[in-house]
């Protein structure tokens, strides 16, 4: 049953069995004399299966002919074991050197230099009651995953679970990172001078207008008459910022349980999220794309169909 439905699981063979060599301790229980306990492997199957598909416990239920409550219990506690085993290896604390290399990559391919990372939220649409703390501007309920990009769309921090009616900017000064930096915690490389220039300028992450300005936090400029240098700083920052946006694109269609409301608790919610995010570092730094077969399949097909007709 795990073999035959692995390609469900948006992860090769290998990668499937390196996630279960690192979880099978956490996860393993005790037989008992009335039954055998269930297995590390079935149970990451199936929360695999359920991220990926975005299926119901009630269709697992009836693949993998398991109890709908204890489908639910094994989710939640495989998606808090990838978050606790995986989360200092996927998403680890950038030091000084790693924060020069985020910086030089996006300096690379964004033209935009001492670029930290690229900031932004996305709302989780959870299925809550009204009236609640959950609701956000666009009228539905939600949990926020306030998360900072690279230039290779891996996240380099996150942060789930703020109320879906809290702005972009108080989510963002209250997390670990930002205070991090204010206090002066976190080891950040030192001002340095751009190429034609004499006064240091210090590294800073990139937002967009609901952020507030900061010596570390670039965002554009506000308004439509704009000078013509504004406006080519605006595109910069545009070209810099998508990294993030493509990294929420890359996250939710690889693991479907995004592309419909998530009809659990907010704290269970939280946890599936959190996994999700874990996974999508994991995933990316052993099965990387070579980019123009992302980026451009359309072209790819064209060409092929040419060689074909010559």
């Amino acid at each position: 049953m795990v073999m035959e439905t692995l390609e469900d699981k948006r992860m090769s063979t290998k990668s499937f069995d390196e996630l279960h060599m690192k979880l099978k301790d956490c996860l393993q229980r005790q037989n008992t004399f009335m039954r055998e306990c269930i297995q590390p492997i079935e149970m990451l199957a199936v929360t695999l299966r359920y991220l990926a598909s975005g299926c119901t416990f009630s269709d697992l239920h009836y693949t993998y002919l398991l109890g709908i409550l204890t489908i639910s219990k094994i989710i939640r506690e495989v998606c808090c074991a990838i978050w606790a085993v995986l989360q200092s290896e996927c998403i680890p604390v950038p030091n000084k050197k790693k924060w020069e290399s985020i910086a030089l990559k996006f300096e690379t391919v964004a033209n935009f230099p001492h670029c930290l990372g690229a900031v932004d939220e996305k709302h989780i649409r959870i299925v809550h009651p009204l009236n609640s703390m959950y609701i956000n501007y666009k009228g539905y309920s939600s949990i926020v995953l306030m998360a900072v990009a690279d230039a290779e769309y891996r996240f380099i921090y996150a942060n789930v679970g703020a109320y879906g009616k809290d702005c972009d900017s108080n989510v963002f000064q209250n997390c670990r990172l930002w205070s991090s930096i204010i206090n002066g915690t976190m080891d950040l490389p030192e001002d340095k001078c751009l190429p034609g220039t004499q006064n240091p300028i210090p590294y800073y992450f990139i937002g967009d207008d609901a952020f507030g300005l900061h010596k570390h936090l670039l965002k554009p400029y506000e308004g439509h008459s704009l000078t013509l240098e504004k406006r080519i700083y605006n595109y910069r920052v545009c070209r810099a910022r998508r990294y993030v946006e493509c990294t929420f694109g890359i996250l939710s269609n690889k693991w479907r349980i995004f592309h419909r409301a998530i009809s659990l608790d907010p704290s269970y919610a939280t946890d599936i999220v959190k996994a999700c995010v874990v996974l999508q570092n994991f995933v990316r730094n052993r099965e990387m794309v070579l980019k123009q077969k992302i980026c451009y399949p359309f072209r790819a097909l064209k060409i092929s169909t040419w060689k074909a007709r010559e």
